[in-house]
């Protein structure tokens, strides 16, 4: 597994209903929160169909990143649920009924009054090797693995066993804030007049992220104006290298100075930790 000096977060997405818009995913802004408020930012975002070789396919990609990612949905018994079956060929491992999954089923059928058929004790079938990740909404768990994290796709569920993972297993990486955001609203200038000092930042600055946000004014609205919203993010667990901290500030003042230069209008600056 490749060394990090940052942890890096994916989510993967699953499910046909989100794709199709009957129903709209409220996986992404949440998990964004709850990374947000520990420190912690998120990476990457994928949205899969009910393709279980296209999900076979990212999960082998994803498992040999190295990154923590947790998943969404596709984890019950039905047809149409094929997170479990992937991630198992993904790594080319059998499928097995966890004990610890079935007791906790079985718990959950009596309580329930539901016979505990063979169909409930499929959805305890995970990878030879996993562990599972408690469910406090119904005890039915997720499963973890390779430092993947498969969720149901309730958001009741999910949400709170994304909490527990991250609060059991990854505390030591939490920090106030994840990165060190300085940004400004220009006006009098479009995209494409700061392109050059752009590329001339990220050539001469490349361990800071340097972005343009431009805006699009609704027509009629007599009060917009169009702006470009220009920053540049360090991130927070590198802020203590006094160097690098000063290479930013450095960089800042170079992009206040050559939007100045450029005839651009600077409305607002500020800075910010996210």
């Amino acid at each position: 597994m490749p060394q990090r000096d940052k942890l890096v977060i994916g989510l993967i997405i699953n499910g046909d209903e989100i794709l199709s818009g009957k129903r709209e995913d409220r996986h992404f802004l949440k998990a964004k929160e709850i990374c947000s408020a520990r420190g912690l930012s998120l990476s990457w975002v994928i949205y899969l169909g009910d393709d279980r070789s296209r999900c076979t396919e990212t999960l082998r990609r994803s498992f040999a990143s190295g990154d923590l990612v947790f998943s969404f949905g596709g984890i019950g018994s039905t047809p149409d649920d094929h997170t479990r079956q992937a991630a198992a060929e993904a790594l080319g491992l059998a499928l097995e009924l966890h004990p610890q999954a079935r007791e906790l089923i079985a718990l959950r059928s009596a309580e329930s009054g539901q016979p505990l058929t063979p169909e409930r004790l499929r959805m305890g079938e995970f990878p030879v090797g996993s562990d599972i990740v408690p469910n406090p909404y119904n005890r039915i768990p997720g499963f973890a693995i390779g430092r993947h994290y498969f969720l149901p796709g309730f958001p009741v569920m999910a949400w709170p066993m994304m909490e527990w993972v991250l609060d059991t297993h990854y505390r030591d990486w939490f920090q106030e804030a994840a990165e060190i955001d300085h940004s400004m609203v220009v006006h009098k200038l479009f995209e494409a007049a700061v392109t050059g000092l752009l590329e001339e930042l990220t050539r001469d600055y490349p361990e800071l992220r340097i972005y343009s946000l431009p805006s699009a004014p609704v027509p009629g609205d007599p009060n917009a104006r169009r702006h470009l919203e220009l920053g540049i993010k360090l991130p927070i667990h590198k802020s203590a290298d006094a160097a690098l901290r000063a290479r930013f500030d450095q960089a800042c003042l170079r992009l206040r100075e050559g939007v100045q230069a450029l005839g651009g209008e600077i409305a607002e600056e500020r800075e910010s930790r996210r």
